[in-house]
């Protein structure tokens, strides 16, 4: 009687010590923020924007990392960024907190400039949270990209940020049609490095047919759960085993940088996934 007692003994605390182990797992697949790093080099790029640091940041969905943001704000300070680009999922419409992403933004504005373009959380927001989102990037100092182009300066050089509303992603034609418009506005007497914020990566194809030397984009989460050897399960408008979920792709000469993001939406959990800043340099060839 005692041995097995002893036996049963030995196996709750075996079963409670793997579940405990898979909890630690998870909370960590969630909430231990890694960063990717990748060079970018065009002879489009003058002398003046050799070395310049961008952070990429997607898809939050208002969560929080640690007090007032202080280890996402922590993880951005350390690569000494010139500029902080946010593609899109600040905020999460299933649960909107507007103060929880600003609180972000608030500090992020601290380090270096910030420039936005909404993702479809973001659209699908209510009337007064749209307002409050808005008006508090304004007020903070935000760029807001609404299919818009900025000339970003340094020096004698400059590279052309072009910004697409997610709104205009939801149709190939409107995409197209925005796009001609930023190329036949840009001008240029020689050929500029052309930086494009888009929150969905699945439109690239349509992006490529531009003069876009990179694209940054979200939206796909990673694929949620990443698969050995396979990639990332399932992603908003690609479904199952979809094709740009995170890392680098090419097309035409256009380089696509996708974030896995750094909060969650429907699926509460990654798994093989966690959350992800990414730092681009940028490199005159």
């Amino acid at each position: 009687m005692q041995k097995t007692f002893g036996k049963r003994m030995v196996r709750l605390l075996v079963g409670l010590l793997f579940l405990f182990l898979i909890l630690v797992f998870c909370y960590c697949e969630n909430n231990l923020i890694t960063t990717s790093e990748y060079e970018v080099a065009s002879d489009k790029l003058s002398k003046d924007f050799d070395g310049t640091v961008i952070i990429h940041v997607s898809d939050l969905h208002n969560k929080l990392f640690g007090e007032n943001q202080g280890r996402l704000i922590k993880k951005i300070k350390e690569q000494n960024p010139d500029m902080i680009v946010i593609t899109g999922d600040l905020i999460d419409s299933n649960h909107p907190d507007v103060e929880k992403g600003l609180l972000f933004v608030a500090e992020a504005v601290k380090i270096a400039p910030v420039y936005f373009v909404t993702g479809n959380h973001d659209n699908w927001l209510s009337d007064t949270n749209t307002y409050q989102l808005f008006r508090g990037l304004e007020q903070l100092g935000v760029t807001v990209l609404d299919d818009e182009t900025r000339k970003i300066t340094v020096g004698e050089g400059y590279i052309r940020l072009w910004g697409l509303d997610d709104d205009t992603q939801a149709l190939k034609s409107k995409v197209r049609e925005v796009l001609t418009e930023m190329e036949e506005e840009a001008h240029d007497s020689e050929p500029a490095f052309t930086l494009l914020l888009a929150h969905e990566p699945q439109v690239f194809p349509v992006y490529a047919e531009f003069d876009v030397d990179l694209v940054l984009s979200g939206h796909a989460h990673g694929g949620q759960f990443r698969i050995p050897f396979i990639g990332g399960f399932v992603a908003p408008d690609q479904g199952f085993l979809p094709e740009y979920t995170k890392g680098l792709y090419e097309e035409n000469g256009t380089l696509m940088i996708v974030s896995a993001g750094l909060g969650n939406s429907v699926i509460p959990q990654r798994l093989l996934n966690r959350p992800e800043l990414v730092k681009i340099t940028l490199k005159c060839k």
